[in-house]
């Protein structure tokens, strides 16, 4: 008889993996994650395998990797390449330390418009909203 990990229904794969059935197919449709065939009459099974697949994809989709990226790691994925892989995420490092900076501007920008909105009184016009129609 089979180990019962190795023989999840479509249903029970995604409940493992932490994920719902719509986001298996998708990974199927782009190749992230093979489909394996269908026995005549029955259904597809999926294995702990399957599951750790999908939950490589989803550590790598947290740390901002896009699903093109993540092919692209799963490729290298036998520990032999890591140059390869190093240098995707140094191009994800570099993404990551721009959007820092950009929101770490904003950050200023709203916090001295919003001391700005604090501080003034009377009938002078909103200091936010004043600055938003000069931008």
């Amino acid at each position: 008889m089979e180990n019962a990990q190795e023989n999840l229904t479509v249903g029970a794969f995604a409940k493992a993996a932490g994920v719902n059935v719509e986001t298996i197919r998708f990974y199927q449709l782009k190749g992230l994650l093979p489909r394996p065939e269908r026995p005549y009459g029955s259904i597809r099974r999926y294995g702990q395998a399957d599951v750790a697949r999908v939950k490589f994809v989803k550590s790598a989709q947290r740390l901002g990797f896009s699903l093109d990226e993540v092919g692209q790691l799963l490729k290298l994925e036998d520990g032999t390449h890591c140059g390869e892989a190093a240098e995707l995420a140094a191009h994800r490092l570099a993404d990551v330390r721009a959007r820092l900076a950009d929101l770490q501007r904003m950050e200023a920008a709203l916090s001295k418009l919003v001391g700005e909105c604090n501080a003034h009184s009377g009938n002078i016009s909103c200091p936010l909203i004043a600055a938003l129609h000069c931008r």
